[in-house]
C-alpha cells in the first residue's frame, strides 16, 4: 500500500501523538539524532525516534506504526546525505515539517564503490560537525516553540562545549603520533569527517555496507597500508564482522584497537546509551590504541 494511502487509513482511526501529551512532538530518524534533540530540547519537548537502538539505518524499512507516529509529530528531524534512503517516500503524505540537521556541513566525497561522489552521510562523527547539528536544532526548536527559544539556545551552547572538549582532547592526544602513524583504519569508511577534524588520514576495507563485503584486494589493499605506514592499530564498527580487520591484524602485526560505534545508540544498560558516550568512547579507544596507551 503507498505510504499515503496507508497514512489515511491508519489516522483515520487513531489519534496524533500530540493528543496525548501538551508538549510538542519531535521525530528524529534515528536514536543519534533522538539523544542530540533531546540534549537540546530539555523538558520543553517530546522527543522520539523512529528507529530503536542497535537498528540498521540505511536501509530501514517502516512500519505503520512509524507512519502514523510520524503524522502525530510537530517536526521530524532527519540526517540528509542520503543516508535514509527510506525517508523520502515515508514523509510523502505527510503534512509535517521537516529539517536536515546537516544542513551547512562541509561534505566529504564517497571515494570508491557504487556511491564514489555521493558525500558520506556520516557527519556526526565528527564532534565539530555535531556542532552544526545541535545548532540546527536549537534554531527548529525555537521556530517551533518560540516561548523556549532561549532555553534552547542556552541548553545547545552547554552542550556544544562539551562536544568541543572530545574535539580538543582528541586533537591533543593524537598530536603527539608520528606524521606516518597518523592513520585510521577501519572496516567501513564510516569516520571521514573524523578523520578529517583530527587530521588524520583515513583508510577502510570498503567504503559503504554492501552485500559483498570485504574482496580479497579491498583486504589485501589495507594490508599494503598498515604495513607501509606502520600504522600501530585498526578497527571495526560494531554493526559489521570484524573478521575481514582481523586479516589484517594477521598479515602486519597491528593491534586490533577495539569496536568503534557509529550509525545507533545502544540499550541504556549498554557501552554507549547517548550520544556523548558514542563520541567519547571512540575517541578513547583510537586516542589509547593508536598512541599504545591501552591498545586491546
Amino acid at each position: 500500500m503507498p505510504a499515503a494511502a496507508l497514512l489515511l487509513s491508519l489516522t483515520a482511526c487513531s489519534g496524533t501523538a500530540a493528543s496525548n501529551n501538551s508538549k510538542p512532538v519531535v521525530l528524529t530518524t534515528f536514536t543519534v539524532l533522538a539523544d542530540m534533540a533531546e540534549n537540546v530540547a530539555g523538558d520543553h519537548l517530546q522527543v522520539e525516534s523512529i528507529t530503536k537502538a542497535g537498528a540498521e539505518i540505511h536501509g530501514y524499512e517502516p512500519t505503520p506504526g512509524d507512519i502514523r507516529k510520524a503524522s502525530g509529530a510537530d517536526l521530524i528531524l532527519d540526517n540528509g546525505m542520503n543516508l535514509e534512503a527510506w525517508f523520502e517516500q515515508f514523509t510523502a503524505g505527510l503534512d509535517v515539517p521537516r529539517v536536515t540537521v546537516s544542513d551547512g556541513i562541509d561534505p566529504v566525497d564517497i571515494a570508491e564503490d557504487a556511491y564514489k561522489g555521493l558525500p558520506n552521510p556520516h557527519a556526526w562523527m565528527s564532534p565539530l560537525n555535531a556542532q552544526v547539528y545541535v545548532d540546527n536544532m536549537a534554531e527548529a526548536f525555537a521556530e517551533l516553540d518560540p516561548d523556549n527559544a532561549e532555553a534552547f539556545r542556552s541548553n545547545a551552547e552547554g552542550y556544544k562545549q562539551e562536544l568541543q572538549a572530545v574535539q580538543d582532547e582528541l586533537v591533543t592526544e593524537l598530536g603527539t603520533l608520528p606524521e606516518h602513524q597518523r592513520a585510521l583504519v577501519t572496516c567501513e569508511g564510516a569516520f571521514s569527517y573524523l578523520a578529517r577534524d583530527a587530521g588524520l588520514r583515513e583508510r577502510y576495507i570498503w567504503a559503504v555496507n554492501a552485500e559483498q563485503q570485504a574482496t580479497p584486494q579491498q583486504i589485501a589493499a589495507a594490508i599494503e597500508f598498515v604495513r607501509a605506514n606502520r600504522v600501530p592499530a585498526v578497527f571495526c564498527e560494531s554493526t559489521v564482522s570484524d573478521a575481514p580487520m582481523q586479516q589484517v591484524v594477521g598479515a602486519t602485526g597491528a593491534a586490533f584497537g577495539g569496536v568503534l560505534y557509529v550509525d545507533s545508540l545502544s540499550e541504556e544498560d549498554g557501552p554507549v546509551p547517548t550520544y556523548l558516550d558514542l563520541i567519547r568512547h571512540d575517541t578513547r579507544i583510537i586516542i589509547s590504541a593508536l598512541t599504545g596507551t591501552g591498545a586491546q
